[in-house]
């Protein structure tokens, strides 16, 4: 899962990945929506690291789990469940992927992403994508989706 305000090595990682595959079983069960062993798979090693993930790593860690070879196309359907599902994002300026903090809520992308360690914490500011989506408004643009990615340097890296 996408970093908070915090170092990821400062929290209980096993604990925080065991938390949210929780999650995501029950969001699934809810929406009808099959959280298969694969699909958790991919899940679980997205959460395994805090960093963006991208889509060929998976397929070789899948492979290394596996013992057997994982088409790139099903992990890339995997994620795509993952993303409609909301418990995934696509970092666009990475071409990888991370948990997301907040599953359960339907929400745009915004995230920090440090250009040192590479971990990526992401925000929860509902208020700023409406501001946003209201200005293109008045200018007769309509927005379909928003992901905004800010690249800087993390607390954690500024303070090392």
């Amino acid at each position: 899962m996408a970093m908070s305000n915090h170092h990821p090595h400062a929290h209980d990682h096993d604990r925080c990945i065991a938390d949210a595959l929780s999650r995501a079983e029950a969001l699934c069960a809810d929406r009808g929506a099959r959280l298969t062993d694969l699909r958790r798979q991919v899940f679980e090693l997205v959460l395994g690291s805090h960093r963006p993930v991208g889509a060929y790593d998976l397929v070789a860690r899948l492979g290394e789990v596996e013992g057997k070879t994982v088409a790139p196309q099903t992990v890339y359907r995997a994620l795509d469940f993952l993303i409609e599902q909301g418990l995934v994002h696509r970092i666009a300026s990475l071409n990888a992927f991370v948990g997301c903090s907040h599953p359960g809520t339907d929400h745009a992308g915004q995230f920090m992403i440090c250009n040192r360690c590479h971990e990526v914490a992401e925000l929860g500011d509902p208020a700023a994508i409406a501001d946003l989506a209201a200005r293109a408004a008045a200018q007769g643009f309509k927005v379909d989706t928003v992901s905004i990615e800010l690249t800087g340097t993390c607390a954690a890296c500024r303070a090392g």
